[in-house]
C-alpha cells in the first residue's frame, strides 16, 4: 500500500517568501502608524469635516489593515505549510495589488497636476505687490530655503519693497547687488547689499517634479515586489499541490520466524 503526502516546499523559496512578507507587513504598520497620527491631526485641526479628508484617511486605513492581515495570514501558512492561508494571502494580494496598480495608472498625471498648481499659484500671487498676507509668507520661506527672489522675473517681481528674505546668504547661490532704488539698498546705507539673482518658480517646480518621480519610481518598486511576492505564494502553493506517494512500511511476524541460510560459509 501506498500513502499520499503532500509536496515538501522548497526551502530558499519559502525563505524569500518570508523576508518579502515581512517586508510588506513591517511597511503595513508604518502605514497604519501613519494613518492614525493623520488621523488625531486632522481631528484636533477640525478638518474632519471634510469628505476628501475623511475618504482619503478611510482608504488608508483600509489598505494598511488588510495588507497587515493578509501578510500575517501568509507568514503563518507559510510557517505551518497550510494551503488555507496561502490561498487567502495569494487571493488578497493579487486583489489589492490590481487595485493599487489601477490607482496608479489614474495617478500617473500627478506630476504635470503639480506644475500646473504651482503654475496657478503664480498667477494668484502676481502682482506681489497685491498678494495676500499668506501667499507673501509662503513665498518668503521658499526664498529662505530655496536661495531665490521673486516668481517667475527674479527680484524685479518685487519693485521696491525688495523683502529681507532674499538677502544672499547660501554660498552656493547666484546673486546679484540689490538696485539702488531698492528698499534692501536704502537700509544699507549706501553699502552694497547683495540678494539672490535665480527666481523661485523655476526651481520650485524642479524640486516638486524630482519628489514626484522618486514617488513614483518607489511606488513602482514596491508594486514590483508586492507582485513577486504574490508570485512566491502561488509558487508555494504549487509545490504543496504535489502528490507524494510514500510507501508503507507494514510489519510482518513472519519475518521475525523466517529461516536464513548463509550464502557463504565463513573462513577458517
Amino acid at each position: 500500500m501506498k500513502q499520499i503526502m503532500q509536496g515538501k516546499v522548497n526551502v530558499c523559496l519559502k525563505r524569500v517568501f518570508i523576508i518579502l512578507t515581512s517586508l510588506f507587513a513591517a511597511i503595513s504598520a508604518l502605514l497604519l502608524a501613519y494613518t492614525l497620527f493623520n488621523h488625531g491631526y486632522h481631528h484636533a485641526a477640525g478638518g474632519m469635516d471634510e469628505p476628501s479628508v475623511v475618504a482619503g484617511i478611510s482608504i488608508l486605513y483600509a489598505v494598511s489593515i488588510v495588507t497587515l492581515l493578509l501578510c500575517v495570514v501568509g507568514l503563518y501558512g507559510v510557517c505551518r505549510e497550510k494551503k488555507w492561508p496561502l490561498i487567502l494571502f495569494t487571493v488578497g494580494m493579487a486583489l489589492i495589488s490590481s487595485i493599487l496598480f489601477v490607482d496608479f495608472l489614474i495617478e500617473m498625471p500627478a506630476r504635470h497636476k503639480a506644475v500646473e498648481n504651482i503654475n496657478l499659484l503664480t498667477r494668484a500671487l502676481t502682482p506681489l505687490s497685491n498678494a495676500s498676507s499668506d501667499g507673501k509668507t509662503l513665498l518668503y520661506y521658499a526664498q529662505e530655503h530655496f536661495g531665490c527672489c521673486g516668481l517667475e522675473s527674479g527680484y524685479e517681481d518685487w519693485g521696491h519693497d525688495i523683502p529681507e528674505s532674499c538677502l544672499c546668504t547660501k554660498k552656493k547661490s547666484q546673486c546679484v547687488l540689490a538696485p539702488k532704488n531698492s528698499s534692501l539698498y536704502e537700509q544699507g546705507d549706501g553699502v552694497s547689499v547683495m540678494i539672490y539673482k535665480e527666481p523661485c518658480i523655476p526651481i520650485v517646480i524642479s524640486k516638486v517634479t524630482q519628489a514626484v518621480d522618486i514617488l513614483i519610481a518607489t511606488v513602482l518598486g514596491l508594486m514590483l515586489l508586492w507582485m513577486v511576492d504574490t508570485g512566491l505564494g502561488v509558487a508555494i502553493l504549487c509545490q504543496m499541490g504535489k502528490k507524494l506517494d510514500v510507501p508503507t512500511v507494514v510489519y510482518s511476524t513472519e519475518a521475525a520466524t523466517a529461516h536464513y541460510s548463509t550464502l557463504i560459509e565463513a573462513a577458517d
